[in-house]
């Protein structure tokens, strides 16, 4: 069987393309690899998602994606913001203006965006497969799967994201495949910068490394991501190869409220386990002081500022330590709290996307310049995009203008 239309990648381009084409009477097949649709989209602003921003004058909006702006006005100008506000209002979401024109659904609630674009899906009948990881596309668009199955279109469309948040699918496949077929794909140039911490204890530390480590993202209260590795500890907050990687994400996330990241010291150790081995450390230990003692658990420098932390004289003898006391060190060692303030030279974390070169696609349309009926959308061109709605976007504008002209 030969379908009208296969889009691949199951994200917000993804679902606007398909839902389009869809709408206007094709038989269309959204591969996904995920086991469900929207995965990043979910999480997106910490799980509330700025749908877009509110800057209706067109020329405004595309200036904001600087360098890019001559290629999208085509684009915008057919499915701009506020084309996109009102696909999502008629459809039941109300939406609201937050600082600087950031556009939030009124539940604040990601879910609520998926909903819209999953009963568009579903109302244009748009076929559905998860699971579905693309290995390859041919010049004359036949798609194969990994596990050697073959599918063929009409017209393809290419939404598979960048590689942004690679543990929700945006893995970069997409470029590989594009690139084989001859298409331009210029590298990401993610800036990579420390992260400023409000706490005052932490900038005592500076010099202090820590290896195998957990951090795990928090923003407004929701668990976001979670990253092992090393941490160094800075004059003015931490740095090394994990935290440098979180940068970006932090730098979004900060955008729509406060940061915390949670230290795990012992991330191979649960709860039960650290609080035995604490136990037998402190009754084998119990004539000495607890700040000369917990040195063998952890960095010396790391002692006296966690205990001040549980407000716990580190003077005191390890047989005085309260069973409270030792029950709230235990769970400090398994989630110590980070306040994040900022990114160091934040003038420098602005990142260029990378993708597609623009050179190669039509906007118009969306079609590729060098493969007929080949159609690329969303994160997967080398658009810089600034935080704040620009993102999605991108990505309802590029969706919806590939699957009106596929």
């Amino acid at each position: 069987m030969k379908w009208d239309v296969v889009v691949i990648g199951g994200g917000p381009a993804g679902m606007m393309a398909a839902g389009r084409a869809g709408e206007r009477g094709k038989k269309v097949l959204l591969l996904e690899k995920n086991p469900g649709l929207g995965k990043k989209l979910l999480i997106t602003g910490g799980g509330r998602c700025n749908v877009t921003n509110n800057k209706l004058a067109i020329r405004e909006m595309v200036s904001t994606y600087k360098g890019s702006d001559q290629f999208l006005f085509s684009a915008f100008s057919q499915f701009g913001v506020s084309e996109a506000m009102q696909f999502f209002i008629e459809r039941g979401m109300q939406m609201k203006e937050e600082n600087e024109g950031r556009m939030f659904p009124v539940s604040n609630s990601a879910k609520s965006v998926w909903d819209v674009l999953v009963q568009y899906l579903q109302k244009n009948n748009v076929a559905v497969r998860s699971n579905a990881e693309v290995s390859a596309i041919s010049k004359n668009l036949e798609i194969k799967l990994k596990g050697g199955e073959k599918i063929l279109a009409k017209a393809v469309v290419v939404a598979t994201g960048g590689l942004s948040r690679p543990e929700t699918g945006s893995t970069g496949d997409g470029f590989t495949w594009l690139k084989k077929l001859g298409h331009t794909i210029i590298d990401n140039d993610f800036a990579l910068v420390p992260v400023a911490l409000k706490d005052a204890w932490s900038k005592k530390l500076g010099g202090v490394t820590l290896k195998d480590i957990k951090l795990t993202l928090y923003q407004n209260d929701q668990k976001q991501t979670v990253h092992k590795g090393s941490l160094l500890f800075t004059h003015f907050g931490i740095s090394g190869p994990t935290v440098l990687k979180m940068s970006k994400e932090i730098g979004e996330l900060l955008q729509y409220g406060d940061v915390t990241i949670m230290l795990d010291l012992f991330p191979k150790l649960d709860h039960s386990v650290l609080k035995t081995k604490l136990q037998e450390l402190l009754i084998s230990q119990s004539n000495k002081k607890i700040k000369n003692v917990l040195g063998k658990l952890m960095p010396s420098a790391l002692v006296l500022p966690l205990l001040t932390l549980i407000n716990v004289d580190g003077d005191t003898f390890c047989h005085s330590v309260s069973h409270e006391d030792r029950k709230a060190l235990v769970a400090l060692l398994k989630s110590v709290p980070l306040n994040v303030k900022g990114l160091l030279g934040a003038d420098k974390a602005v990142i260029s996307s990378g993708g597609v070169a623009l050179e190669e696609v039509n906007f118009k349309t969306m079609e590729s310049r060098l493969i007929k009926n080949l159609y690329i959308v969303g994160d997967a061109l080398n658009i810089d995009r600034p935080t704040g709605g620009y993102s999605l976007q991108l990505c309802w504008t590029t969706g919806f203008v590939a699957g009106n002209n596929v």
